[in-house]
């Protein structure tokens, strides 16, 4: 039936399907060679066989015998995406384009001029520049937007077309045409590409009084020499304080916003402060060699240096093994926000095309044995699903000290700090890039940055003149739940609640022109970082704010607490 309701293929019916059963019995070849690996023979082979043909002929019948062309490489890629999001969204595709950034995130450089580039509406805006870098040289900076690169405008780019334009071979060079506020016309810079290395510690020294002894390790991320950066910068600050006859009296490790990277460089930092031969983190999985325990392999640097790590919802991945070894071990005091809650081991396996495949392999289990994973991604025939893990499962584990420690949810750290949660006000303010475009215009009006810099009251209300004159609209989640009761109460017929649900909107309205005062803290930061950045680097820009800085505030207050932090480490 089905060769008589199509035309004829000019190709003989076996020879057109032989490539495809070629395939399937490649493909049945290659996931054979999983039956060393700890794949189970038996119904799982026979269906990986089976539904392989299937595929094969599938995509054979639709690529030659659909009624309107198709485009074979994008349906592929479609059944690609459906089937890994069954799947956590962990799993991915690499396509050739993305493969470059893989080795950005493991080798920690790559071919650029040094900028950092978003979309900021519809243009492409310069929101870091890096020190040292041929864009920080010529004089670019934070908030210049892109018209043009070598001529051709940006007007059509895709931001992968943009920054394969930026990168390139060290030694050349690129032309952009930027626009920046304040100044009348465009402005043109020639840049020269360079290998840039990104730094893993952004910033090292001590804090406040040197003679207190207490340093800072601020860690952006793991590539791959973050353990020997680490290292250095301790090193070196525990000679500047034998140079006067003092100690590194105590030391905090700030991993706030690092959302991880590399699992060996979490390792090795782990090593620097527990004894040789402890355990960091163990890995399992569905296949055998899956299963493996990491220990610290060399001496410790800083085995008796009181430590503090600071840790944020951003916090993840390799920054919670770090934390949650440290705590297990009963090393550090783990100090701020509960982290992410990224418990999962990925490895990247090659494919054809200078493609690759990040896939799930296994989870991290801390020295305690719990896991830092937060969500359970779980499928069944309508797809993938993702929960989070209830309080009512999450299970008690003893640190080595025997204090009690929880799995299910990121790290909790020992002593809680934070600036408050993100606002709504906030998040709307992010989205419309409020503190972007008044950063831009600040800069604009201040050539130089006033020493003492600080966002002050009479700062704060520019700012908040400058929202109010853009009329930046925002719906609060009470405001939604109140919308959703008004609706119900309509179809119901109640309108004897008219009144009472007119007093619920006005106090609303009240709460909701009070956000500005109450979520002032926060603003105050994110205002502060986003001027900075039109004046001074990343490093700079942490420098900076460490005197102002709640959270390591308590920190170093912990560290010259002696009772305070023993206490904290002892068991409960």
């Amino acid at each position: 039936m089905r060769a008589a309701s199509r035309p004829a293929v000019s190709r003989p019916a076996a020879s057109r399907r032989r490539p495809f059963y070629i395939l399937a019995f490649v493909l049945t070849l290659g996931a054979g060679a999983l039956l060393g690996t700890g794949f189970a023979y038996g119904d799982d082979f026979f269906a990986m066989k089976k539904n392989f043909t299937i595929f094969g002929e599938l995509y054979e019948e639709l690529a030659t015998g659909y009624v309107d062309p198709v485009d074979p490489e994008r349906m592929m890629r479609a059944g690609i995406e459906a089937m890994l999001g069954t799947l956590d969204p962990y799993t991915v595709f690499i396509d050739e384009a993305a493969n470059e950034d893989i080795d950005i995130v493991t080798r920690g450089r790559y071919g650029g001029v040094g900028v950092t580039v978003s979309l900021r509406g519809e243009r492409f805006t310069v929101v870091e520049v890096v020190e040292g870098y041929s864009a920080a040289e010529v004089g670019m900076r934070p908030g210049d937007t892109i018209l043009s690169v070598d001529g051709t405008s940006t007007d059509e780019f895709e931001q992968d077309d943009l920054r394969a334009l930026l990168r390139g071979t060290p030694g050349t060079t690129v032309d952009l045409t930027v626009e920046r506020e304040g100044e009348p016309g465009a402005l043109a810079f020639t840049l020269t590409r360079a290998e840039i290395q990104l730094k893993n510690v952004t910033h090292a020294g001590f804090l406040g009084d040197e003679a207190a002894g207490v340093g800072y390790v601020r860690l952006e991320r793991f590539a791959r020499t973050a353990g020997s950066e680490v290292e250095d910068a301790i090193v070196t600050m525990q000679a500047q304080a034998n140079e006067t006859g003092r100690t590194l009296s105590g030391l905090v490790l700030d991993l706030r916003g690092n959302r991880g990277g590399l699992l060996d460089q979490a390792v090795e930092i782990v090593g620097h402060f527990v004894p040789q031969g402890s355990v960091v983190v163990s890995t399992r999985g569905r296949a055998a060699e899956s299963e493996r325990v990491y220990r610290s392999e060399a001496a410790p640097i800083a085995l008796d240096v009181p430590l503090v790590v600071l840790v944020d919802g951003v916090s993840a991945s390799a920054s919670e093994i770090v934390a949650g070894a440290l705590q297990d071990h009963d090393r550090a005091v783990v100090l701020g926000e509960t982290t992410f809650g990224k418990g999962l081991v990925q490895i990247i396996r090659p494919l054809p095309y200078n493609t690759s495949l990040k896939m799930t392999t296994s989870k991290y289990y801390i020295p305690s044995g719990r896991s830092i994973q937060s969500i359970t991604y779980w499928r069944d025939e309508a797809g993938g699903h993702a929960d989070e893990v209830p309080d009512s499962l999450r299970r008690a584990f003893e640190t080595l000290g025997g204090r009690t420690v929880f799995d299910g949810q990121g790290i909790n750290p020992d002593i809680e700090a934070s600036l408050g949660p993100v606002s709504e006000l906030e998040e709307a303010l992010v989205r419309r890039a409020a503190f972007f475009r008044f950063a831009n215009r600040f800069a604009a009006e201040t050539p130089t940055l006033p020493t003492g810099f600080a966002v002050d009251d009479a700062l704060l209300a520019r700012f908040r003149a400058f929202v109010d004159a853009e009329d930046i609209a925002y719906e609060t989640r009470a405001e939604r739940m109140l919308a959703e009761l008004v609706a119900d109460l309509d179809e119901a017929g109640y309108d004897a609640t008219d009144d009472e649900v007119a007093d619920l909107r006005a106090e609303l309205i009240d709460e909701k022109e009070a956000d500005f005062e109450r979520h002032a803290p926060r603003l105050r930061e994110r205002l502060r970082q986003e001027i900075l950045s039109r004046y001074v680097g990343q490093p700079a820009q942490v420098a900076t704010s460490l005197g102002t800085d709640p959270q390591l505030k308590q920190a170093v207050a912990v560290l010259g607490n002696r009772s305070q932090y023993r206490s904290v480490l002892s068991p409960r």
